[in-house]
């Protein structure tokens, strides 16, 4: 699947729009008047950052071991029909 590259990180073409880990760490936010402490808005953005690199490292196995059983159910299909095939001496009576 091709690159493309959003904040310095490598993401799947199919999901251009996602956020990634890079992204919520480095995001900085307009200073206001009565604005949030900036500490704990960084230390927010680690923790949202941290559980969504654990979510995509989630997601990428998870992909990897349904690939893995459907790999096995195929072969496993295909080794079991060919045990299960009627022999072939015409007279099955079935065409």
């Amino acid at each position: 699947m091709a690159q493309v590259y959003r904040g310095g990180q490598p993401r799947p073409a199919g999901h251009p729009n996602r956020l990634t880990p890079h992204e919520v760490r480095t995001r900085e936010f307009t200073a206001r008047r009565r604005g949030v402490d900036p500490v704990e808005v960084r230390e927010f953005q680690a923790r949202v950052a941290d559980e969504l690199a654990t979510l995509n490292e989630t997601v990428r196995q998870l992909s990897q071991e349904n690939d893995r059983i459907k790999r096995a159910l195929r072969d496993w299909q295909t080794m079991h029909a060919r045990e299960c095939r009627p022999p072939e001496d015409g007279n099955s009576g079935h065409r």
